[in-house]
């Protein structure tokens, strides 16, 4: 099993649900992260948190990975701090839109479409000349069932999620061939803060925890396999 240690994780939307799960995961396995959110003060008490709870070191920053040059910041940090990049778990995204098309308001639809997709294509377009200069490396994005499975009203967030989907099957294929790893998670319902709500302590729910389990499953797998795509869903969901 490839030990951690001292490797370097980047996780976008880390100060919070999913992303702060990963984020503390791999710290504990001796990971060293920079994790982003737009909320910079929220980043950076996330970061001393895992710092404090020992494992790899944390840094938080505040980026917005709908700005091109925040992005550039990001990756710039990671490798100024701790000298280059072997993962990238690209998790921001945002919820929202929902509705019936014709009431969908355009701003909405692009604050989703550019968060969700957009987002993603410029942390890999950035991390990946990174990622090959170390050789090899991880990069796993968060997307969700949606990106499988359309439901009424979902114009928005599945149109960003299948396309998720898409882009990241076809990263796949192309960075294979440079030992850099690409693999999509899509958990389905998870108990979080999604779509500024708080979470709700429903049991049946995910919790953040089981897709940061995944997510550290997937960077201990050997260099010989791929596990692509992984759909983790609730094992008893809500009944009515």
């Amino acid at each position: 099993m490839p030990a951690l240690e001292g490797k370097v994780a980047i996780v976008t939307g880390g100060s919070k649900g999913i992303g702060r799960a990963i984020a503390a995961a791999l710290a504990g396995a001796g990971v060293d992260v920079v994790l982003c959110a737009r909320n910079a003060v929220e980043a950076a008490k996330a970061a001393d948190e895992m710092t404090a709870a020992g494992g790899g070191r944390a840094l938080g920053i505040g980026a917005d990975v709908r700005k091109l040059e925040d992005v550039k910041r990001l990756m710039a940090t990671a490798v100024k701090e701790f000298g280059g990049i072997d993962i990238l778990i690209a998790n921001a995204g945002v919820g929202g839109g929902f509705g019936p098309v014709d009431e969908i308001d355009p701003e909405r639809w692009h604050q989703v479409i550019d968060t969700n997709l957009t987002g993603v294509f410029y942390c890999c377009h950035e991390a990946v000349p990174e990622l090959k200069k170390r050789g090899g490396g991880w990069i796993i994005t968060i997307s969700s069932l949606a990106g499988r499975y359309a439901f009424a009203g979902g114009t928005a967030y599945n149109a960003s999620k299948f396309g998720l989907l898409g882009f990241t099957e076809a990263l796949m294929l192309d960075l294979r061939e440079h030992g850099i790893r690409v693999s999509c998670v899509m958990p389905g319902s998870v108990d979080t803060h999604f779509n500024e709500k708080e979470p709700t302590g429903e049991s049946w729910k995910l919790t953040p925890t089981d897709v940061a389990k995944v997510v550290l499953d997937l960077v201990k797998h050997e260099d010989r396999a791929l596990p692509s795509r992984v759909e983790l869903r609730p094992s008893r969901p809500r009944r009515g």
